[in-house]
């Protein structure tokens, strides 16, 4: 095995998690509301709703992903003229994910960041999402982003994971080939496959405690290790501290 020199990050479940708080969803969408021209909150979002199905089955058949604009002129609010959405769009997407819940990074996430970044590691985000600007600005905001060094979203890309370009890509931000880097994710289905067809040196796969016995592994999925905490990064040997060795 090469020499690991990067490592990727889901941030779905993996990274960041998100909690259910209603009075943060309520905040939401009345902001989206307002953005709308002052609709009846409730009335609106059911037209969302009902809106995003084709788009998130479109988006998972294809392996693509639509960048603000695209979204709402082509899927979620078409009647709206191209010079107002072009306006609201970007926020209109990030409250649109707020009103699904409200982002945490998971427990240990950040101290861990810290080491790894410290130990000499590479850092990069690798997430299927939607909205462009959400997750630069929450990095910056929280003092996040001096850990990384690629951020590399679908909604930036327009193609999703489980396509390999996505890990491809990552790695030419951060200067090292697919093989020297490991992949940290946490849903089976989309985010390994992909990283092992790049040529990924290793996968870590991460579930919650709580979720322990859940998943179900194939030859195909089948991740190099498996930790129940996300702080257990640090004691992976393949992660070793380079820095001290």
């Amino acid at each position: 095995m090469a020499e690991i020199k990067g490592i990727f990050f889901d941030l779905g479940g993996t990274l960041r998690i998100a909690d259910d708080d209603p009075d943060h969803k309520r905040r939401a969408l009345t902001r989206m509301a307002e953005l709308a021209g002052d609709k009846a909150p409730l009335v609106f979002i059911e037209t969302i709703e009902q809106r995003y199905e084709p788009y998130r089955d479109w988006a998972l058949s294809e392996n693509k992903e639509e960048g603000d604009f695209g979204l709402w002129k082509n899927w979620l609010l078409p009647e709206f003229p191209d010079d107002k959405l072009e306006e609201i769009c970007h926020e209109m997407t990030y409250q649109y994910r707020q009103y699904k819940g409200l982002r945490r990074v998971v427990d240990g996430g950040v101290e861990t960041i810290r080491e790894l970044k410290k130990r000499g590691y590479k850092l990069a985000i690798i997430s299927n999402l939607i909205g462009e600007n959400e997750i630069p600005d929450w990095l910056k905001a929280d003092g996040l982003d001096q850990y990384f060094d690629a951020v590399v979203l679908s909604s930036v890309t327009h193609i999703r994971k489980p396509d390999p370009e996505m890990y491809r890509i990552a790695a030419r931000e951060l200067g090292v080939e697919v093989s020297e880097c490991v992949n940290v994710a946490d849903n089976l289905k989309r985010d390994f496959h992909g990283a092992k067809e790049a040529g990924i040196g290793a996968n870590i796969m991460y579930v919650d405690e709580t979720k322990r016995g859940v998943k179900k592994l194939t030859a195909e999925t089948y991740p190099d290790y498996m930790i129940f905490r996300f702080a257990d990064l640090l004691k992976i040997p393949l992660l070793k501290d380079k820095e001290n060795a």
